[in-house]
């Protein structure tokens, strides 16, 4: 009986250290399951934070583009005020130029009837 005895406290004791060393692998594994909980929260966070940066820089993107279009818009109404004052200042530089050609031609025909004026002046005075 004492060996028996003898035997099923070694195998008592080994049973004990088993389930020793069964509870301390399952502590480290509890601790590796929370550090791996802390890193899948951490890489959710980080996620959710690069998701919200990434519609803000969307919603930003949108804002630009419509600023550009409205830029372009802009931009092509000048160009056509642009042209419409373009073809009036040509229209008025070519009246003008038009103009100075008659005040030449109005400049040499009263300098023609000064001389002509002048000319009936020194002839009735010698008459």
């Amino acid at each position: 009986l004492q060996k028996e005895l003898l035997k099923y406290k070694q195998e008592a004791r080994n049973l004990q250290g088993i389930k020793d060393a069964l509870q301390q692998r399952l502590i480290q594994q509890d601790a590796s399951v929370l550090q791996l909980k802390q890193e899948l929260l951490r890489a959710n966070m980080d996620k959710e934070e690069l998701h919200n940066q990434n519609v803000d820089l969307q919603r930003k993107v949108e804002e630009r583009n419509r600023l550009l279009a409205e830029y372009k818009k802009e931009l092509c109404q000048k160009d056509r005020h642009l042209q419409q004052h373009q073809a009036k200042l040509d229209e008025m530089l070519r009246q003008l130029s038009e103009a100075n050609y008659q005040q030449v031609d109005l400049e040499r025909e009263l300098e023609h009837k000064e001389a002509l004026l002048a000319h009936c002046m020194k002839r009735e005075a010698e008459e």
